[in-house]
């Protein structure tokens, strides 16, 4: 079993920027493709990012890429998002995932943290 644990959430104003982690327990020792989906209110879960397993590829939804940067530190058993240039339309609950179970913008995971909220404020 696999846990993940958000952190870095808050409320900014636009343009502003905001780094999120994820902290990974319990079955470290697998190193699994990960990544950020977020959901704003009324509307569908969305692909933000994903890393691969040595984190030598990266992958970005349209709306991101440029802004947003996905990392990992396998020592220390933690992803991360780096958010820039942050809008209003960004605001959302962002979850990290581990283990696609089909591929790795569709949000079909083996294993999901609880989410961290992100507040864009104009």
């Amino acid at each position: 079993q696999v846990q993940l644990v958000e952190s870095g959430g808050g409320l900014v104003q636009v343009g502003e920027s905001l780094r999120l982690s994820c902290a990974v327990s319990g079955r470290t020792t697998v190193k699994y493709l990960m990544g950020w989906f977020r959901q704003s209110p009324g509307k569908e879960q969305e692909f933000v990012a994903a890393i691969s397993s040595n984190g030598g590829n990266t992958f970005y939804a349209d709306s991101v890429r440029g802004r947003f940067t996905i990392s990992r530190d396998n020592a220390k058993d933690t992803m991360y998002l780096q958010m820039n240039g942050l809008k209003v339309d960004d605001t959302a609950i962002y979850y990290c995932a581990a283990g696609p179970l089909r591929n790795y913008y569709t949000n079909v995971y083996q294993y999901w943290g609880r989410g961290t909220q992100v507040t864009v404020s104009s």
